[in-house]
């Protein structure tokens, strides 16, 4: 018999959708007991043209906060965990949690709070119908009053409430606050709070439980039937999250990266299938090339010419003051000798346009300033390609073939990642180029 292990599994929105899911993740958490951590999601779209509860609660609290007629949607939500009740025949009834939350919702408790429920009600029917203890993620996952995550003081808090429990579904996506307010993650955040789980609970495994077979090198609805990765390191994850790989959230790697748990993205509709394993390193014989191509639409590059620039003391500190003090964050920042150019999301641009140019002009006095506003970034993640030669002749070729003009290009100093940015017309032609090219 083998060791037992401890296993966190967290279950996105599409496996928790309707009663049907929720008997498949039964299933799968009987076939491997050591599967004893639960994270739910919300309940996710059934089928293409249905709705996740989430955006529900969104919009029944917006309504409800503007005094407008919102009975009809928090009539929809409550159908929907009704249906699941009456299909797995719970003895559970979810009226006082409906009438505590309807009751909020008229007082202003806020969209955080509204948005929270779709896990907390998910969570309470699933330990429910597994016959686990049901742990309010608002007890254990800590915010400061601000908002801010406190990443020790839950650490504590999930490691002291769970070390006597053998089974527990513990909702994702938000926490709270020492007085009682509900804090999020970013949508998509169960998947954070399942790292935070499995580290608490110093887990052998930090299962993913979704509705893909792993990593695919490239989006499906860009390429047809794009390879899926078998396994990768937590760098190259992370890269490929933030470059807009959607499988896993990208805060999810630092709970679990720093503890060394490895992360298992599953399919809850295909458990048989292998799915890609993620973790600190792997053999040199495993490495492939290429890990992932993956992008995101609509940024803006400044680009500022100031001659003899690089001899000037401070130059690039007085740039990095301009957009600090109006709170943006850019995503690159390749340069010349007498030319830099900073790379930033387009509405964050166009929102703060006026202020930053102001900044730039203040402290900088540059020549020039031009700004591109018609970029896409497209970013290729490997950490073979440094010992393979030839990749970056595919790379520059397979775009110039299509006829993909370079507007922008970017070498990670990590050199697992190579991006380049193109006009958003090529976004998807680019995409497709490179992994017909490099794909292999």
């Amino acid at each position: 018999m083998g060791k037992e292990q401890t296993i966190v599994a967290k279950f996105g929105g599409s496996s928790l959708a309707d009663a049907g899911q929720f008997k498949k993740v039964k299933d799968i958490l009987r076939r491997n007991p050591d599967r004893r951590y639960i994270v739910p999601s919300a309940p996710g779209k059934r089928d293409r043209s249905d709705e996740k509860v989430t955006d529900l609660l969104y919009e029944c609290y917006g309504r409800a906060s503007r005094k407008e007629e919102y009975r009809p949607v928090l009539d929809k939500i409550k159908a929907r965990y009704q249906e699941i009740i009456d299909e797995l025949e719970l003895s559970v009834s979810l009226d006082k949690e409906f009438q505590m939350m309807e009751q909020a919702f008229i007082s202003g408790a806020g969209e955080k709070y509204a948005a929270s429920r779709g896990e907390y009600l998910n969570g309470i029917l699933l330990a429910a119908f597994l016959g686990y203890e049901f742990v309010d993620a608002a007890e254990v996952i800590r915010f400061d009053r601000n908002g801010n995550f406190e990443d020790e003081r839950t650490n504590f808090f999930l490691a002291d409430r769970l070390v006597n429990i053998e089974r527990a579904v513990i909702p994702g996506f938000y926490g709270a606050d020492d007085a009682g307010n509900i804090h999020t993650f970013s949508r998509g955040g169960s998947d954070v709070t399942g790292a935070l789980v499995a580290r608490a609970v110093c887990a052998d495994l930090y299962e993913n439980w979704t509705d893909v077979s792993g990593f695919l090198l490239t989006d499906p609805g860009i390429v047809d039937h794009p390879k899926k990765i078998d396994i990768m390191t937590y760098s190259e994850l992370r890269e490929l999250s933030y470059r807009g790989a959607t499988v896993l959230h990208e805060e999810a790697v630092f709970p679990v990266r720093r503890e060394g748990i490895s992360i298992h993205i599953r399919n809850t509709n295909h458990p048989e299938e292998k799915g890609t394993l993620i973790c600190s390193r792997i053999d040199p014989e495993d490495e492939v090339p290429i890990t992932g191509i993956a992008g995101k639409r609509n940024f803006v590059a400044v680009s500022i010419a100031k001659n003899r620039m690089n001899a000037q003391v401070g130059f690039c500190k007085r740039l990095l003051e301009a957009f600090d003090e109006n709170h943006i964050v850019f995503e690159h920042m390749p340069s010349g000798i007498d030319t830099i150019c900073v790379i930033l999301p387009r509405d964050v641009y166009q929102e703060k346009r006026e202020a930053v140019m102001a900044s730039l002009e203040r402290l900088l006095a540059p020549d020039k300033i031009s700004v591109d506003e018609d970029m896409a970034l497209v970013t290729v993640v490997g950490k073979g390609m440094r010992s393979v030669s030839g990749i970056a002749a595919k790379f520059f070729t397979a775009l110039g073939e299509a006829g993909v003009n370079i507007k922008m290009i970017d070498m990670g100093s990590n050199e697992i990642n190579c991006t380049v940015g193109v006009s958003n017309q090529d976004f998807e032609k680019a995409i497709r180029a490179l992994y017909d090219a490099l794909a292999v």
